[in-house]
């Protein structure tokens, strides 16, 4: 039997006190799996921002329990989590937060370069990811001169420099068009099922729901829905 890589039982997050408490998470439970694209959705402030955040070890629940990897982050300092972020999440935002000054390279090495390895190091694993993504000849240019699809793609690969086992991408595909959409879920289609790791993807764009493995419907704070039958949910 599988083990889930992602466990949370009863997470719960609120914001505020007493008439202004609002509930952002209510008592959630879910497993997520290696090998598996799976999909968080639902409508804005349904609580998908929260639940990622606190997977990703940024935000602390007030409630429950959070295993990544068979590890209890409850049990972890701040110091810690912050070291196992490190070591074993990598996260694509909405905003890409590529930095124009530097080039195609250097923005897919500065994860390593910050966490102490040797630029030479950090630059035979950014080419060689560079080359995963056919995108190696532009490694000399600023990120600037990329479609937007090439610049999501440098984007998760900058997330995976670490070898993170878990990768969560916010809405990857809402600044896309379809063509660069859906090749960029084809490349997290392929990372999730060849590999050793965990794609959570979050988004409202139901053009990608067909790449799912397992979807997961959130609204009002919970969890309302698990399915594998995508297709019915694009209706």
């Amino acid at each position: 039997m599988r083990e889930p890589a992602i466990v949370g039982r009863g997470l719960k997050k609120t914001y505020g006190k007493n008439e202004n408490e609002v509930f952002a998470l209510k008592k959630t439970d879910l497993e997520v799996y290696k090998h598996e694209l799976t999909l968080l959705v639902g409508p804005s402030g349904s609580g998908k921002t929260t639940l990622i955040s606190i997977i990703a070890t940024i935000l602390t629940p007030d409630e429950g329990e959070l295993i990544l990897l068979g590890q209890n982050i409850n049990n972890m300092t701040e110091n810690e989590k912050s070291d196992f972020r490190c070591k074993n999440i990598g996260i694509v935002f909405q905003s890409l937060y590529l930095i124009p000054t530097l080039t195609v390279l250097e923005n897919v090495t500065l994860p390593l370069i910050v966490a102490g390895y040797s630029e030479h190091e950090a630059n035979i694993r950014a080419k060689e990811l560079l080359n995963y993504v056919h995108l190696e000849h532009r490694s000399g240019f600023s990120p600037s001169t990329l479609s937007k699809g090439q610049q999501q793609r440098i984007a998760i690969i900058r997330a995976m420099i670490n070898n993170s086992s878990i990768i969560i991408c916010d809405e990857p595909t809402s600044a896309l068009d379809h063509v660069s959409g859906f090749e960029i879920m084809d490349f997290l289609q392929n990372l999730a099922r060849q590999s050793e790791k965990v794609v959570l993807v979050v988004t409202h764009d139901s053009r990608i729901f067909s790449y799912a493995d397992r979807v997961i419907t959130m609204a009002d704070g919970e969890i309302i829905q698990e399915s594998r039958e995508v297709e019915s949910l694009k209706n």
